[in-house]
C-alpha cells in the first residue's frame, strides 16, 4: 500500500509538473480578468480560503446577511480573542496534547467575512431541513448504535479497519470536500489549468480532483467515487465544476458547525455543483449548491473568497492510516485480551 501511495504521489508530481509546463505560458489580461494564452479566466495559483465566518448564520445574526464596519471589528477581535485563549489553557508550551492555535492552526490571523454566515441561501443562512425520509433513516441508525460509520468523520468501533471514520483512514480530509470549507488549518488549493482540464490539488489529504473542460459525458450511474465525477465549463469569466457519483459510503453533505461535526444523509444522489470566479489579481470567488432531494427539502448555496498566497502547497502526509489505526486496532486485540 506504500509502495502504491509512493508510486501514486510520484506520478502525479509529474502529471501535475507536465501540466504546468502547458499552462505557465504567458497570459494577457483583458476586461479586467486575468487570461491564459489560449484566451480563458487564469484561476492559477495557490488560494487560502481560511475565515472564521461559520457555515450556518448564528442565532444572534438572525434576520441580519450583512455586518456592519464596527460590528465586524468586534466579531474578529473577539474570535481571535477565543482564539489565543485556547492557547493560554495550554500546560506548557511543549505539551503534545493539543494544537496550538497560533503554531498549528489558521485562527491566530482573525479573518472573518461581513456576510454573518458562509451560507447566502436560503435566506435565513441554515442548511435546510432534511426530508422525511432521511430524518427516519437517520433516526433509525441513531437507534442502532449510531450513525453508519461510513459516515462519520470519527471511529466508534476497533474490530476492523472499516469500523473507523473516513479521515482516522487517511480517504477524506476535513476541509477539501468536495464542497471546500474553512476549517482548522490547511485552507489551500492549488488550481492548475490546461485548455482540457483544470487540476485542483488540495492540501488536506494531499488529494488532486482532476477536472475534464472537453463535455464529455459522466461516468455512468454504477461507477462512485470519493471525490465525485466532476465535468467543468466556462459561464462567461466563471469556472462551474459540475459533480455527481459520489460513493454512498459518505455523506451527503459533512459539517463542522460550531465544535461539532455533522453528518447529513448520504451522497448516493447528491448533485454539487461549483463556481470560481477571478473577481481580481488577489480574489478568487468560490460558491457551492448542493442539491440532495433525498435528502434536503431544498438546495443551499454557500459563498465565499479565495485570496491568492504566496506560499506553496506541502504534502500533507496523513499517517493515521498508516499508523495510528494499526495502535487502535491492536490495543482493541489487547483490551479484548483483558476482558475474557
Amino acid at each position: 500500500m506504500r509502495n502504491g501511495a509512493r508510486f501514486t504521489g510520484v506520478f502525479l508530481f509529474l502529471a501535475l509538473a507536465a501540466i504546468g509546463a502547458v499552462s505557465a505560458q504567458t497570459t494577457r489580461t483583458a476586461g479586467g480578468v486575468p487570461r491564459t494564452s489560449w484566451g480563458a479566466p487564469d484561476l492559477q495559483g495557490v488560494w487560502d480560503y481560511w475565515t472564521f465566518t461559520a457555515l450556518e448564520r448564528p442565532r444572534e445574526y438572525t434576520g441580519k446577511p450583512l455586518l456592519t464596519d464596527a460590528e465586524h471589528a468586534e466579531l474578529v477581535k473577539r474570535l481571535s480573542g477565543q482564539a489565543a485563549a485556547v492557547d493560554a489553557r495550554r500546560p506548557s508550551a511543549g505539551d503534545p496534547g493539543g494544537y496550538s492555535q497560533e503554531a498549528w492552526t489558521d485562527r491566530a490571523r482573525g479573518t472573518a467575512l461581513k456576510q454573518t454566515s458562509l451560507i447566502i441561501y436560503p435566506e435565513d443562512g441554515r442548511i435546510p431541513p432534511m426530508t422525511p425520509q432521511a430524518q427516519q433513516k437517520a433516526a433509525a441508525e441513531r437507534a442502532a448504535g449510531g450513525h453508519p460509520v461510513r459516515m462519520r468523520s470519527d471511529g466508534v468501533g476497533d474490530a476492523d479497519p472499516e469500523d473507523r471514520g473516513l479521515s482516522e483512514r487517511c480517504l477524506l480530509g476535513f476541509s477539501t470536500g468536495p464542497p471546500l470549507q474553512p476549517a482548522g488549518y490547511n485552507n489551500n488549493v492549488q488550481i492548475v489549468q490546461t485548455p482540457d482540464y483544470v487540476v485542483l490539488l488540495l492540501e488536506m489529504n494531499h488529494d488532486a480532483r482532476i477536472v475534464p473542460m472537453d463535455g464529455r459525458p459522466h461516468l455512468p450511474s454504477h461507477l462512485t467515487t470519493w471525490l465525485g465525477d466532476a465535468r467543468g465549463r466556462w459561464e462567461g469569466n466563471t469556472l462551474v465544476v459540475e459533480s455527481t457519483n459520489f460513493t454512498p459510503k459518505m455523506a451527503a453533505f459533512s459539517a463542522r458547525i460550531g465544535a461539532s461535526g455533522y453528518e447529513f444523509g448520504s451522497a448516493e444522489h447528491l448533485n454539487l455543483v461549483e463556481r470560481f470566479t477571478r473577481v481580481d489579481a488577489k480574489t478568487l470567488q468560490y460558491e457551492f449548491t448542493v442539491t440532495d432531494p433525498s435528502t434536503f427539502t431544498k438546495p443551499f448555496t454557500a459563498r465565499f473568497p479565495m485570496h491568492l498566497s504566496d506560499g506553496l502547497i506541502y504534502e500533507y502526509a496523513c499517517h493515521e492510516g498508516n499508523y495510528g489505526l494499526q495502535n487502535i486496532l491492536r490495543g482493541g486485540r489487547v483490551r479484548d485480551g483483558e476482558q475474557r
